[in-house]
């Protein structure tokens, strides 16, 4: 957030040097528990796709250093480096990083060096720019990967197959106090540069606060190439908007259409890449453009400072099956509550439901409706 100061400090950095530094080393634990009608899979709902476990989802570490924006004098810098351990690397891997473990052996745990990217602030042009140079998290979208940028423990349907990571270079840029935009070049999605897979893909982003900053929209085109298929080759169209009804009640939504070209058929001869689906296409044809449309929306009522309800509504349109598996419509709800214990650990219960419309999607195919019963408990260091 360029002109945001650095307020944030964390227990360990506290303990160290009172967080007087402006290089930081923090992170969390994060094991989770769920109880599922499903026996042998929760997918595609993530981050706990195995039904019926404890298991360590997180064990983070950071260490950054954030470029001070807020000052108009002089050019600033930052890093970032993120190691991640846990059953959700599977869903922050990319191509090329250590992707054999998921890849090749489908392990339960993996670690993976989740961003690692270099900031420069440049105060003069515009209200400040941004270049941010690296492996970073893929800019549209309300969730992400690491579990405190989340309002709930389990995430959408939308963000268990949209793109997760980028790499390459992402210029920011704040117009005013009302527009901000970005332009990037990347290798595409989830793939590393050096791979087979890799392509220059295009990014266009533009947001909109209203001076009531009551509401913010924000509008992607993300990792725009020829849409042919490759590992993750996907073309994203997002669109998010906040709204903010009270100091304590606020809501967030987001919309998007992807799509990949030439996608082989799961029922022609035609191989399919280790790691990316097929498509079901139409009889006779070998390949065919594969889409997804889906919808989310989040609503937050906070009681207090330690306590808040969120309540989501998602909707998911996986037209020939090639991001989950199975062509079919889904739609899930579910309601959290988010504690604060002291200030250091969130603890985040929730039940959701969640069904398939046109086939059995669940439990590996064997259900089309799934209710399951989660939490988290994360632990800030």
């Amino acid at each position: 957030m360029i002109g945001e100061p650095d307020g944030n400090s964390y227990p360990l950095m506290t303990a160290v040097n009172e967080a007087k530094g402006r290089t930081k080393i923090y992170g969390w634990v994060d094991p989770t528990l769920n109880f599922s009608t499903s026996a042998h899979s929760n997918a595609p709902e993530a981050n706990d796709v195995y039904s019926n476990r404890f298991e360590m989802n997180q064990l983070v570490l950071y260490v950054e250093r954030l470029p001070d924006s807020v000052q108009r004098e002089h050019l600033d810098w930052g890093y970032h480096l993120t190691a991640l351990y846990g059953t959700d690397y599977r869903y922050t891997f990319a191509k090329g990083y250590f992707s054999n473990q998921w890849l090749d052996d489908h392990r339960q745990y993996g670690f993976d060096p989740t961003l690692e990217y270099i900031d420069v602030y440049l105060p003069k042009l515009g209200q400040g720019m941004n270049l941010r140079l690296g492996r970073f998290i893929s800019v549209p979208g309300i969730e992400a990967q690491l579990a405190p940028n989340n309002y709930i423990f389990s995430h959408s349907l939308l963000y268990s197959i949209d793109p997760f990571t980028d790499t390459g270079l992402m210029a920011t840029l704040k117009l005013s106090d009302q527009w901000l935009v970005q332009l990037g070049i990347t290798a595409g999605h989830d793939v590393a540069p050096w791979t087979s897979d890799a392509k220059p893909s295009g990014t266009a982003c533009v947001s909109y606060t209203t001076r009531s900053v009551n509401d913010n929209l924000y509008a992607c085109a993300n990792g725009i190439n020829d849409g042919k298929y490759a590992y993750n080759n996907l073309q994203q169209y997002d669109t998010t908007w906040y709204h903010k009804f009270s100091k304590s009640v606020h809501m967030a939504t987001e919309s998007w259409y992807m799509y990949e070209r030439d996608v082989p058929s799961l029922l022609g001869s035609v191989a399919v890449e280790k790691g990316a689906n097929g498509a079901y296409c139409l009889a006779g044809e070998q390949r065919c453009t594969a889409p997804e449309y889906a919808a989310v929306n989040f609503l937050q009522k906070e009681f207090s400072t330690h306590n808040y309800l969120s309540f989501r509504s998602d909707f998911l349109d996986d037209k020939k099956g090639q991001r989950t598996g199975y062509a079919t419509k889904y739609s899930e709800n579910a309601l959290a509550w988010c504690h604060w214990i002291g200030t250091t650990m969130q603890i985040r219960p929730e039940i959701r439901f969640e069904r398939a419309w046109d086939s059995k999607a669940y439990d590996n195919g064997r259900k089309q409706n799934q209710f399951t019963a989660a939490s988290d408990l994360i632990f800030h260091f």
